[in-house]
C-alpha cells in the first residue's frame, strides 16, 4: 500500500474562458508573501505560450519571516504569526477575505525520481484509457518512505518505442509508454507547512515545489524548450529546478542561502546580524573590483553603542568574507546536477532567481562557475506589481499564481488515495474540493 505518498491536492485546471480570484503564500526562510489575484483569460502571449490567464495583483502583504530554518518550519507558533499579517495586509488592500491559498515549498530536502511504464493500447489507438492506465502504472512505483509526493509530470509520451510522443491521444500503436518525473520531500516538512497555514484558518489548495514556481514565472518558453537551469536563491535555502524541453525534468535543494552570507559577514567582522546584513546589501559584492582596498566601511562592534566610534574597514575585507561562500553554493549546485545527470540538460543556460540572487558579482561568479549564459531572472508578465515587488525576490511567489495554468499537466492519483491518506491529515482535502465548487 502506497497510498499515504499520495499527491498533495489536485487543482482543478482554469477555465480558459473564465476569471478567478487566486490566493497564493510564498513562505520561506526570511519573508512571508500573500498575493491575492485577479486571473483573466488572455489572448496568448507570443513568450510566455504556456500561460492561458493573465494575472493582476489586487492585493499584497509581505512581513519578515519568523520559525523557519533552511525552508522548513522550526516554529510553529512563530511561523503562524508571520503569514496571518502577511495575509491580513494582502486582504485589507484586494478587499476580499482569503479562503485557501496555494503555497510552496523549499525545505523538506526537494528530490526528484524518474519512472518509466509502458502498457499495451487495447484498441490499436490510443484512448484517454490508455494514457491513464500507463499513468497509473509509471506512478505505481514505490517513493521511499516519509517521502510526500509535490508533483507527478509526465515529461514524454512513446509510442511503440517512438519517443517524444507530446500526446499519444488518437494516434495508432501498439505499446504507450510514458516517462514520469516525480518531485517530492519530507512528508513531515510538508505536513508542517500545511498544518501552519491550516492554524491560521485557511485551506491549502495545493503545495508546489519552490524552484517548479520560480520558473514558472521567470522564464521565457525558449528558455525552457532549449534547456535551462533555475536556480533560486532565498535567505535559507538555493533550490534548483531544471527545465528541458519545456517540462521540468529534475529538482534539488541545499540548505544554504543568503542568510548564511549574512552570517558569515556577523562572524567575520564580528558585528550584529542586522548591521551585517545591511553591509552585504549596501557594499556586498561576490567580485573583488581595484578600489576596494581605498573604499572604507564603518563596522560597529557585537557589543557597542550606536554612540561608539565605529571601526573603519576596507570593502575588500567584505568581499573576501562573501566570495568563498558564495562560490560555495554556486560549486554546490554545479557539482549536484553533473552527479544527477542533468547538466547536460540545462544547457549551459542559468537563470539565478530569489532574493540572494541581487548579490553584486553574483552572475559573474556562476559563469565562471558553470561555465554558461547567466541572467537574473524577475517575475514576467504579472500586471499590478508594486515597484518593490517587481525583483528576483518574488519570483516564487509570482509563479504560484502561474502554477494553477499548467496544473492540468499534472498526473495525480484518484481521491481515494488522497495526500498523506492513513496520517490523520486527510481533512485537509475534503475543503479544497468545496473551494473547488465555490470557485468555479
Amino acid at each position: 500500500m502506497h497510498s499515504h505518498h499520495g499527491l498533495t491536492p489536485r487543482l482543478k485546471p482554469l477555465s480558459a474562458r473564465r476569471s478567478t480570484t487566486l490566493s497564493v503564500l510564498d513562505i520561506g526562510t526570511s519573508k512571508v508573501v500573500c498575493l491575492i489575484a485577479e486571473l483573466q483569460p488572455a489572448e496568448a502571449l507570443s513568450t510566455l505560450r504556456g500561460r492561458t490567464h493573465l494575472a493582476r495583483i489586487i492585493g499584497i502583504g509581505h512581513q519578515r519571516s519568523l520559525g523557519l530554518k533552511g525552508g522548513a518550519i522550526v516554529d510553529l507558533e512563530a511561523a503562524e504569526g508571520a503569514i496571518r499579517q502577511a495575509v491580513h495586509a494582502a486582504e485589507r488592500m484586494a478587499k476580499v477575505e482569503v479562503q485557501s491559498v496555494i503555497v510552496n515549498m523549499s525545505g523538506g530536502r526537494l528530490a526528484s525520481q524518474h519512472f518509466e511504464a509502458r502498457v499495451n493500447v487495447r484498441t490499436g489507438t490510443v484512448t484517454g484509457s490508455d494514457v491513464e492506465r500507463v499513468l497509473e502504472t509509471a506512478s505505481a512505483h514505490g517513493v521511499s518512505p516519509g517521502r510526500a509526493v509535490l508533483h507527478a509530470l509526465p515529461t514524454g509520451y512513446a509510442l511503440d518505442g517512438q519517443g517524444a510522443v507530446i500526446d499519444p491521444s488518437g494516434m495508432i500503436g501498439d505499446a504507450l509508454g510514458v516517462d514520469l518525473h516525480v518531485v517530492t520531500s519530507e512528508a513531515a516538512a510538508a505536513r508542517n507547512l500545511m498544518l501552519a497555514v491550516e492554524h491560521c484558518h485557511l485551506g491549502v489548495e495545493a503545495v508546489i515545489a519552490t524552484p517548479y514556481a520560480a520558473g514558472l514565472s521567470a522564464l521565457v518558453d525558449d528558455e525552457a524548450e532549449m534547456g535551462v537551469c533555475v536556480v533560486d536563491m532565498g535567505g535559507g535555502t538555493t533550490s534548483v529546478g531544471v527545465f528541458s524541453g519545456g517540462h521540468l525534468v529534475h529538482v534539488d535543494a541545499i540548505a544554504v542561502g543568503g542568510h548564511h552570507v549574512t552570517m558569515d559577514i556577523a562572524r567575520g567582522l564580528s558585528t550584529r546580524v542586522a548591521a551585517a546584513e545591511r553591509l552585504k546589501t549596501l557594499y556586498g559584492s561576490a567580485i573583488a573590483t581595484p578600489s576596494d582596498e581605498r573604499d572604507m566601511i564603518a563596522v560597529h562592534g557585537v557589543g557597542e553603542d550606536e554612540g561608539d566610534a565605529p571601526a573603519h574597514v576596507p570593502r575588500s575585507q567584505l568581499v573576501r568574507i562573501i566570495r568563498p561562500r558564495v562560490e560555495e553554493v554556486i560549486e554546490l549546485v554545479r557539482d549536484r546536477l553533473r552527479n544527477a545527470g542533468f547538466a547536460a540538460q540545462a544547457g549551459r543556460r542559468v537563470v539565478l532567481t530569489g532574493g540572494a540572487s541581487q548579490l553584486v558579482g553574483l552572475p559573474e561568479v556562476t559563469r565562471r562557475v558553470m561555465q554558461g549564459q547567466v541572467r537574473i531572472g524577475r517575475p514576467l508578465g504579472i500586471r499590478g506589481l508594486p515597484e518593490a515587488a517587481k525583483g528576483p525576490a518574488f519570483s516564487a511567489a509570482v509563479g504560484l499564481l502561474v502554477y494553477p495554468q499548467v496544473a492540468h499537466a499534472e498526473h495525480f492519483e484518484p481521491r481515494g488515495q488522497g495526500a498523506f491518506a492513513g496520517t490523520g491529515t486527510d481533512g485537509y482535502f475534503s475543503r479544497v474540493g468545496r473551494w473547488i465548487r465555490e470557485s468555479f
